[in-house]
């Protein structure tokens, strides 16, 4: 079976601990609730464990964390004090990592490093981690072979075209503009767009061309497909538009262009966000700062009822948090848990987010004390 390929922008290389998490679920559900249906539990009725993974990992969890992993007592020190706190360097690591993945599981970490998911929910950004296709010859015909690798002649191009059904799909459900696109081959798909191929047909994942294009930052193609009338609106199966995708790459450009276009500056993907909501959640600030310039909804909701300055607190960016609270967002905010941005500030330790909330707040009393006790508003207010 062809595959996709896991190469990131550097810029957005964030490890992400999906493979660890597949491990976990194998391991036991009990002490990550999150993971039911990974994987297939290793634990018995007799609570063995039989995976050579589990005795790896439990003997260094047995050093790390007693509160986290009740089910390993007694297979090591803990090394948590009565302040809750850990001194090992093992751990450090670990729940700089864990603090990324979910704070269900392990409660004592949180706010021990950047979350990503706050105190509770999670996102799934697997649809990030698979932005080029890998390809074997073997899978393709002549025409998506050319597509791909682009080193045909264009007159033997053109009879291939000719004697061929251009819109066929390979076994990834990919047709030769998608395979073009994605890897950047122009002249194949000026091609192919000139002989009106069809534009919109979708992968095995629910992605156009246009979405390749983007997802890969292949510019050139993505505006002959624009210019085509490529629709840049299509979600894929995790929901996402071309606009998630460019902001997830935090190419500003990209973004101008599809915005230029029309692409729906408000759409949500499966996880509630907006290309906003993505960009803060993924600590994105050039991006962040332009799509703000777009008036971009500043009080739109994930799936969790989190608003972008919440989503800013969970994930520890104060230059965010900022940059919103200039626009004058609603601090009072309370997502489906019933927090507000301040009160995950405290919880996750913060401290420099929880003072730019405090100033914010003064600020915003002393605003209405001043407006209220100005002789105008007074009088205004009477004749009312």
């Amino acid at each position: 079976m062809v595959t996709e390929v896991c190469s990131m922008p550097a810029a957005s290389a964030v490890k992400k601990p999906f493979d660890l998490r597949s491990k976990m679920g194998k391991w036991f559900h009990h002490r990550f609730p999150c993971c039911k249906g990974s994987g297939k539990s290793n634990m018995g009725t007799s609570g063995d464990h039989d995976d050579s993974f589990m005795k790896m990992l439990r003997s260094k969890m047995g050093k790390c964390c007693h509160h986290c992993f009740p089910c390993c007592r007694g297979s090591g020190t803990s090394n948590v004090g009565t302040s809750g706190d850990h001194d090992n360097s093992f751990m450090k690591t670990l729940r700089s990592k864990m603090g990324k993945w979910c704070c269900h599981c392990f409660p004592c970490c949180r706010g021990s490093g950047k979350s990503n998911v706050g105190a509770w929910g999670d996102y799934d950004d697997s649809a990030f981690m698979e932005p080029r296709y890998h390809v074997r010859r073997e899978d393709l015909d002549k025409l998506h072979r050319a597509a791909w690798w682009g080193k045909v002649p264009r007159k033997d191009l053109i009879v291939m075209l000719r004697d061929t059904d251009m819109n066929k799909r390979d076994k990834q459900k990919r047709t030769a503009l998608h395979l073009a696109s994605a890897n950047g081959n122009s002249e194949v798909v000026q091609l192919l767009l000139d002989r009106r191929c069809q534009l919109n047909v979708l992968d095995n994942k629910k992605r156009t061309a246009l979405i390749k294009a983007v997802q890969c930052q292949e510019d050139e193609c993505v505006l002959m497909l624009l210019e085509h009338g490529a629709d840049q609106n299509i979600p894929d199966e995790y929901g996402n538009t071309t606009l998630h995708y460019a902001v997830h790459n935090e190419d500003k450009l990209m973004a101008k262009a599809l915005l230029l276009y029309g692409a729906d500056i408000e759409s949500k993907n499966k996880c509630g966000l907006t290309p906003l909501l993505l960009g803060v959640h993924e600590q994105k600030q050039q991006v962040v700062k332009f799509l703000i310039k777009k008036k971009a909804n500043l009080n739109a909701l994930d799936r969790y009822g989190r608003t972008a300055l919440i989503l800013a607190v969970c994930c520890g960016s104060a230059s965010i948090v900022n940059l919103l609270l200039e626009q004058n967002v609603d601090v009072s905010s309370q997502d489906l848990s019933g927090q507000t941005a301040r009160e995950y500030a405290v919880s996750s330790h913060h401290h420099v987010i929880c003072e730019l909330l405090s100033d914010y707040k003064e600020k915003q009393m002393l605003k209405i004390s001043s407006e209220n006790s100005n002789p105008e508003n007074v009088s205004r207010t009477r004749n009312k």
